[in-house]
């Protein structure tokens, strides 16, 4: 009962990561409210929780959105100790492609636009909004989701890359800044992981990607949900400002 007594609140919490993450802090003790944009699946996790728990539909780029959603959870627990910034998006493509001399394709605006509002600046808005709490009960635990690929670059991912890259400065910026009101704050970078995504993939490419760490697997949501659980917990009391890797040793372009 790493976490008994505390109140976490979980961004995206309603698949994958955040799903996994939602279910171990409750096994923990922790009174989870978690948000997505899914309401089905939200309230198909919520049921499997229990009502003591709680869950609403959110937009992280909805500033105003996210700010009655964490009022609301503050007044219905009457603190906030521990914020998950799990919520992301993917909209990815090449920066251009020239064919013969012509421009025949690029990464669209909105494609652009979209990812950085919802993982870069879904983060600050949540953030921003959680940390006077904290700062006013002298503690916190603040998890941003990074990537392997914000660390290494990756193929076709200008956009997903320059957020989780933004991650990491963010993250280092408020362990400074908050630091001095007890509140730690990480980010988390993981590689290849189980997710809804990957398995919707034909089995040769499921394969092909297992060899690329050199732990020869894919890592499970449940895997990075440790992580998380770990950082949130007493056990993780003097780590601050870090990006901590979880990705079978696997380092992007070797």
């Amino acid at each position: 009962m790493q976490l008994k007594l505390k109140v976490a609140l979980v961004t995206g919490g309603a698949a994958g990561i955040g799903k996994a993450t939602v279910k171990r802090f409750v096994t923990e003790g922790a009174k989870v409210a978690f948000c997505d944009i899914n309401e089905e699946q939200g309230l198909a996790l919520l049921h499997e929780i229990g009502p003591e728990h709680d869950f609403q539909k959110v937009n992280v780029t909805n500033r105003q959105a996210v700010q009655e959603w964490v009022e609301s959870v503050a007044q219905k627990y009457d603190r906030i100790d521990i914020l998950v910034n799990n919520a992301g998006i993917l909209r990815d493509g090449v920066l251009v492609k020239v064919k013969n001399g012509e421009l025949v394709k690029q990464m669209s605006e909105d494609a652009f636009d979209s990812v950085v509002a919802v993982n870069l600046k879904g983060v600050f808005n949540c953030t921003q909004a959680v940390a006077p709490y904290m700062i006013k009960q002298a503690g916190g635990v603040i998890l941003n989701a990074s990537s392997v690929v914000g660390l290494d670059g990756n193929y076709g991912q200008t956009n997903y890359i320059a957020t989780k890259a933004g991650v990491v400065g963010m993250t280092r910026v408020w362990a400074r800044e908050l630091g001095g009101n007890n509140i730690r704050v990480n980010a988390v970078a993981p590689g290849l992981v189980l997710t809804e995504m990957l398995l919707s993939m034909p089995e040769e490419a499921l394969e092909s990607l297992k060899q690329k760490p050199p732990l020869k697997r894919i890592g499970t949501p449940e895997e990075v949900a440790n992580l998380y659980l770990f950082l949130a917990s007493d056990e993780a009391s003097y780590i601050s400002g870090e990006v901590i890797r979880i990705d079978g040793g696997m380092v992007i372009g070797t």
